[in-house]
């Protein structure tokens, strides 16, 4: 005889099977939803968060809708990543970015552009300037 909590979790999983594992498009919507309500209350569901985090992951690591973002992601150098996501969420364009030089060489940086990388003073501006650790950017 299976003990109650695990009768209990199955009975729950087949109501969410996507919390787990995500099969189809449909279930990704459905966990992203879920992921949105969820998130209204963080600290009484961080437990479920973090395991439905984990499904949603493995699905945009595998699934074909993101090939090419994730490769793209690959390549791309981790400070640069950091420094793009930064950007988008405090709405900042090229002329916003005086820590790194003109726009020219802000727009170099952030396309990749050959031999342009941040260097140690862009970091600890970048780092002061939005309250972070300077690693982020390494």
């Amino acid at each position: 005889m299976l003990p109650t909590a695990c009768i209990h979790i199955r009975e729950a999983l087949a109501q969410v099977p996507y919390l787990t594992e995500i099969d189809t498009q449909d279930d990704y919507e459905q966990a992203l939803a879920l992921m949105d309500e969820l998130m209204d209350d963080y600290d009484a569901n961080r437990r479920l968060i973090e395991i439905l985090s984990h499904s949603i992951e493995r699905w945009e690591d595998k699934a074909d809708e993101f090939a090419q973002f994730n490769a793209a992601l690959a390549e791309m150098d981790d400070g640069i990543a950091v420094l793009k996501t930064l950007m988008a969420q405090h709405n900042l364009g090229v002329a916003d970015m005086p820590e790194l030089g003109s726009k020219s060489n802000v727009s170099k940086l952030l396309n990749g552009a050959q031999g342009k990388k941040l260097n140690r003073n862009h970091i600890e501006a970048l780092s002061k300037r939005f309250g972070v650790s300077p690693a982020l950017f390494l």
